[in-house]
């Protein structure tokens, strides 16, 4: 194994053993700092790298409070944690190539999953002591992402290309919330190409995809009923009972028509309310999701859940508020960008673990930067390096063959040096 390999081991298994939550990823872009420092680059940190003010249900202040005493308390400097805590997680650092070309953006997502981890010997974080006991989980690679991208600050160290290179560590993917943030800080201005990558996908080790497809557009949605509290025996009758209307709501949300204009996806994920069995609950709350690989479709499934949810109020006589908190949409990659990436796996890596395009049946606000570029006249792709995972992904056991990130990072390299 070589030593840059084993770099790119030590950071992602670094970044795994202290998974954090989105918006929350505190240790982590203090890790991000703490190994850009002495690099050739410039750094935006703050409101200079994302706009808190703009994001729908983020941490409140003793959240943020807490989550950096955890993440100075595991070895995070106190200075960056605090500023980080108060201003957002997002990093952008720049790099310039040594002759004019195109600026290139390239996203490396940080944030983790609300998932305990697996325990078991035979999953190997566990096993080689490397286990996240956060109470988050590193369940989707994106801690082989940020390695990825911070070896990839390294390799472009000498300046030998053209153009210049943006790499953006950015918070809370997970709910598509963080490129939001980062766009209305002017992160996307100027950049002529943009990257993501994606590890795993349950592709065999290795295989290189240049552009994924079927990337589903979702809306994220909160509800929240209120009713009249009352004995639930003795005066019923004076009560308006909001779990009910939350109940009703739910099931009237699974149950929405679909559409044979597009895959469709609908889930409601959690619901509470109530104080006691003998009380007419008076407030209850739901959030759920809608998504589709066809934007008006998604628009239409939410139009759906806006009608139910207003019905159920309605039924059962109680006030409600339905929301938006996280939006993205569909990405169409373009074709000029995926033969260029595709060629230069081909030159390093052969053809035979190459392929064209693979379906990712997920969201991803990956999709919200390449629309952005592409509005400016950019190019945009979404590739993917599989890691041959032993489960899939957000599961417990998720992990990654950490030789695929050698492949993405050698891919990632050409892809800059090579443009013109």
């Amino acid at each position: 194994m070589t030593a840059a390999a084993d770099d790119l081991i030590r950071i992602r298994r670094e970044i795994h053993a202290f998974a954090e939550l989105p918006f929350l990823e505190i240790r982590t872009a203090a890790l991000v700092v703490r190994e850009l420092r002495g690099l050739p680059c410039s750094i935006r940190l703050g409101r200079d790298a994302m706009r808190p003010d703009v994001v729908e249900g983020y941490p409140d202040a003793a959240a943020r409070a807490a989550a950096a005493e955890r993440a100075i308390a595991a070895g995070a400097d106190p200075g960056l944690a605090q500023a980080f805590a108060e201003h957002g997680t997002a990093v952008i650092a720049d790099i310039e190539g040594s002759r004019p070309g195109p600026t290139w953006a390239i996203r490396f997502d940080m944030d983790a999953l609300p998932i305990e981890e697996s325990s078991e010997p035979d999953h190997l974080p566990a096993r080689l002591g490397f286990r996240s006991t956060t109470g988050a989980m590193h369940a989707c690679g994106h801690d082989g992402h940020v390695a990825i991208g911070l070896a990839l600050a390294r390799r472009l160290a000498d300046r030998d290309f053209a153009g210049r290179v943006r790499l953006l560590f950015q918070p809370a993917e997970e709910s598509v919330r963080g490129a939001a943030a980062m766009i209305s800080a002017g992160a996307a201005d100027g950049v002529d190409r943009f990257l993501a990558i994606h590890l795993g996908n349950t592709l065999p080790s290795g295989t290189m995809v240049g552009s994924a497809v079927g990337l589903q557009a979702t809306t994220k949605f909160a509800a929240v009923f209120r009713g009249v509290a009352a004995h639930a025996a003795g005066a019923p009758q004076h009560g308006r009972n909001a779990i009910a209307a939350a109940a009703v709501a739910t099931t009237g949300i699974l149950a929405l028509p679909r559409s044979s204009d597009g895959v469709t996806n609908v889930n409601v994920g959690t619901i509470s309310g109530g104080s006691a069995t003998n009380i007419i609950p008076d407030r209850a709350a739901l959030t759920g999701e809608v998504r589709s690989d066809a934007e008006a479709v998604c628009a239409q499934l939410y139009d759906g859940v806006t009608r139910v949810v207003a019905a159920a109020a309605a039924m059962h006589d109680v006030g409600h508020e339905l929301r938006a908190t996280a939006r993205s949409t569909t990405i169409a990659s373009d074709d000029e960008l995926v033969d260029q990436v595709l060629a230069c796996a081909e030159r390093r890596f052969g053809s035979e673990r190459l392929r064209r395009t693979a379906v990712l049946s997920a969201s991803d606000d990956a999709s919200l930067w390449a629309a952005e570029v592409q509005r400016a006249g950019g190019l945009a792709t979404y590739v993917l390096v599989g890691s041959g995972n032993p489960a899939p992904h957000h599961n417990p056991r998720f992990d990654i063959d950490e030789s695929s990130m050698s492949v993405g990072l050698s891919w990632l390299e050409d892809i800059v040096r090579e443009a013109r």
